[in-house]
């Protein structure tokens, strides 16, 4: 059943990759991946209203800056809601508030993790009872991470990174952020790992090649729960690419050493460097240092993880609304 005069809140995590591997350029223009996701406790929040129109406002959390998401029909979550409406047969529109919390252009998956979000919350609120699968199925439409936004935790993905497969692990591993001082677009990382790679100045790709030694050192880490020996198993094809249009994120990682991290790796297609601590107490010291001594050190953070995928928070009555079945 829908919710009628509700508005329901989810919340979705970032994500870090603990192991990136990138194949040769496909002719679609994609990259085969093999890739190892964790969900981060460092969120975004969507909430869906009925409304005459489809809409979407923005606001910054901790200091996320939010100058540069689109308020128009490029928005991922809008364009999330819109998609499940379509699919769905529903002829009602929302309005959709998203609080961000993760840097916007980060390679954390904040977009993705919104996309994750509005589609729990509008199969809420409409009534749909998609299910995760048929929601994950949708999202993949929507960007390669949106489906890890939904399952959480931490996976193996393939293919585009659409494809997962749960990793069990009892640990849990505590981090640092620090966002970079501009963002990265993910298009302009891949077209450089590519052109580092013909000019013979990164290795060739192994993903998809048979390979499996990175993937499973990363497993075996995780499993042991150690954070020192996952530290020593993080990878990310796309972190020479990243350093290569970005080079302060080498002194990010180096100054992140120095001050205590077991390791640190670019994540996604950057610019935010990931940190490995190991402890809470160890990630919250190694920020406190890192913020008094990088430029625009008051945007690093701590999370931990795995975190699981996007929630519904509440669904609550929103007062006097009517509603008039508004069209999209």
């Amino acid at each position: 059943m829908p919710l009628p005069n509700a508005q329901v809140t989810v919340r979705a995590p970032a994500k870090v990759n603990l192991l990136l591997e990138v194949g040769p350029r496909r002719d679609d223009g994609f990259h085969d991946l093999v890739t190892v996701f964790q969900a981060l406790s460092l969120y975004e929040e969507v909430t869906a209203a009925p409304a005459a129109e489809f809409s979407v406002t923005v606001e910054g959390v901790d200091g996320t800056d939010v100058a540069d998401v689109p308020l128009d029909g490029t928005n991922l979550a809008l364009r999330a809601a819109r998609l499940l409406a379509e699919r769905g047969g529903v002829d009602e529109a929302v309005a959709l508030h998203v609080r961000k919390g993760v840097p916007v252009a980060g390679g954390m998956a904040g977009g993705s993790a919104d996309a994750a979000a509005a589609l729990v919350a509008c199969d809420a609120l409409w009534g749909l009872h998609a299910g995760l699968d048929a929601l994950a199925e949708l999202g993949a439409e929507l960007g390669s991470d949106v489906p890890f936004g939904l399952h959480g935790r931490t996976a193996v993905g393939t293919g585009r990174g659409t494809r997962l497969a749960p990793v069990l692990t009892d640990a849990t591993f505590s981090w640092v952020l620090v966002p970079g001082a501009r963002g990265l677009s993910t298009p302009a990382v891949y077209a450089e790992c590519d052109r580092l790679r013909a000019a013979g100045q990164v290795p060739a790709p192994t993903a998809q090649a048979g390979d499996e030694s990175r993937l499973r050192a990363v497993e075996a880490a995780l499993r042991s729960g150690d954070p020192a020996q996952l530290g020593a198993a993080l990878a990310n094809d796309l972190q020479a690419p990243a350093c290569s249009l970005a080079p302060e994120l080498a002194g990010t990682l180096a100054a992140g050493c120095a001050a205590g991290a077991l390791a640190g790796v670019v994540s996604g297609s950057g610019p935010t460097v990931a940190l490995l601590a190991a402890s809470a107490a160890e990630a919250e010291r190694i920020a406190g240092e890192l913020a008094a001594e990088l430029p625009g050190g008051a945007r690093v953070r701590t999370a931990t993880g795995p975190v699981p995928g996007a929630r519904v928070l509440e669904a609550v009555a929103v007062p006097g609304h009517r509603r008039d079945g508004g069209g999209r």
